[in-house]
């Protein structure tokens, strides 16, 4: 493991060889930094992806064969791997992507945590036993693994949302062709180094390091049973629809235009805290971020006032730095393109009520507050239903809860939902009404715990969930036994 800040060689793996690309070069440079080069080395081509699925379909019948007892320890080396290089891991983290240090550590050690917790899934229910209408006979439901998975992961999360795919499928004995996010393939590399390290099976784990659209090729491969994938809303419907048309199931977790909904009788001093961190932690780069804020009138200006005051006080900077609370973008193109949204909303009516200073270097962006000034302008605002993936929060003031349930639900995503109330009738009423995947009451919007389902309603989601036991659903299909003595 290259421990120095000297470029990193990008490598493929198949077949449990580590291999350099075939076609075009590629390189992952330091988000707060373009001019610093992280790691470098060739793209994977259309012949490396036939080898990757050939490798993993060659390798699925024994690996599903295996006791899960015996798969799981892989899961447990490779997770103590992780836990070994956390510290060199997260820098690496923070310098290519760019959340801060304290979030890249947190984020490889939440990748081991994950990796354990479907390394305990053989002390788990396996499988399910029904009474039969017949004497002497009993029906069994058992798992069995679909086959050979793609996975194909975004930047924002460079290990942990590749490892919550990864784990529970090779736990469930599919075996696995990993795509990641073409800006962050260090971190890639790291994840499928500790499976090496691990010394998992050759082919049970292959890497694809390359642009989207390998993406294609991954699709047209003849050995391919199923795809998990996290990324945007438009390449996951063109996903899913290529893979319907093949009958290949998919999970896809898309957009989010979270909301967090403040009422009159919140705690103000916890609900500031929790938008802060829900909008503003991770740069607001997090499916989960919170991008809307809906405020009773009632508290909407000693609300705001606080929400300034903290922000006053948040510095933007290099993620490397331990007094800095929030770096760059992953990117000066995803910086224009933001910038450009804003002005765009501002054109339709928004008003630019904070922006909170930023180093001037590219992908740097400090917090912006965008304010609606009533609910007609919220109906065709792009801050209201576009997700900008970036540290703007969009607010909206209304009067009473009936209007501000109405608010969080004007959206094509249903992610997740902070609610700050005081009244648990209310918080109830908000379980039954609002159509979300992830329901927080009196916490931020963003978060995911490795055992409970993660995913979204309306178009926020496709297909199982993931995590938890809810990734079973996914990556096996049933079989019901009819078991009667001869």
């Amino acid at each position: 493991m290259n421990l120095q800040h000297q470029p990193v060689a990008l490598r493929q793996y198949l077949a449990g060889q580590w291999v350099p690309g075939n076609a075009n070069p590629l390189s992952s440079h330091a988000a707060a930094d373009p001019q610093t080069v992280v790691a470098t080395g060739s793209a994977a081509d259309k012949d490396q992806v036939q080898e990757a699925f050939s490798a993993a379909s060659s390798a699925q019948t024994s690996w599903a064969q295996m006791p899960m007892t015996a798969r799981a320890e892989y899961l447990k080396r490779a997770a103590a791997w992780l836990r070994e290089h956390v510290r060199t891991i997260g820098e690496e983290l923070s310098r290519e992507e760019g959340k801060t240090l304290p979030e890249g550590i947190g984020e490889v050690t939440r990748a081991a945590q994950i990796l354990e917790y479907y390394a305990g899934e053989p002390e788990r229910v396996a499988g399910t036993v029904f009474h039969s209408p017949r004497a002497g006979e009993q029906i069994l439901v058992t798992q069995k693994p679909l086959g050979v998975v793609a996975v194909i992961s975004p930047f924002n999360f460079p290990i942990a949302i590749p490892a919550w795919k990864i784990a529970p499928a090779l736990i469930y004995g599919n075996t696995v062709v990993f795509k990641p996010a073409s800006l962050v393939p260090l971190l890639a590399l790291r994840l499928v180094e500790a499976f090496a390290a691990a010394q998992l099976p050759a082919g049970v784990l292959n890497l694809l390091i390359g642009p989207g659209r390998l993406g294609d090729d991954i699709l047209a491969q003849p050995e391919l049973a199923g795809v998990s994938f996290t990324g945007s809303t438009g390449v996951g419907r063109s996903l899913c629809a290529a893979a319907a048309a093949r009958g290949i199931p998919v999970q896809a977790e898309m957009g989010g235009k979270n909301a967090a909904v403040v009422l009159a009788d919140a705690n103000l001093e916890l609900a500031v805290e929790q938008v802060l961190f829900g909008a503003f932690r991770s740069t607001g780069q997090k499916c989960t971020a919170t991008s809307r804020l809906i405020l009773d009138e009632q508290i909407a200006d000693e609300f705001l006032d606080l929400l300034y005051a903290r922000l006053d006080h948040w510095i933007t900077g290099d993620p490397l730095d331990p007094q800095v609370h929030m770096g760059p973008l992953v990117d000066e193109k995803s910086r224009v393109g933001v910038q450009h949204g804003i002005e765009q909303a501002i054109a339709a009516g928004a008003i630019e009520r904070y922006r909170g200073s930023a180093p001037d270097a590219p992908g740097f962006m400090g917090p912006v507050i965008l304010e609606l000034p009533q609910a007609g302008v919220a109906a065709a605002n792009p801050a209201w239903h576009e997700e900008f993936f970036a540290p703007v929060l969009t607010v909206l003031r209304v009067s009473g809860i009936d209007a501000a349930f109405a608010a969080a639900e004007d959206s094509q995503y249903g992610l997740a939902l902070a609610l700050f109330t005081r009244d648990l009738s209310t918080a109830l009423r908000a379980q039954e009404q609002l159509d979300v995947g992830i329901l927080h009451v009196n916490s931020e919007s963003a978060g995911a715990d490795p055992h409970v389902p993660f995913g979204g309603a309306k178009f926020s989601g496709y297909g199982p969930k993931e995590q938890g036991g809810a990734a079973r659903e996914f990556y096996t299909h049933t079989t019901t036994t009819y078991l009667r003595g001869a």
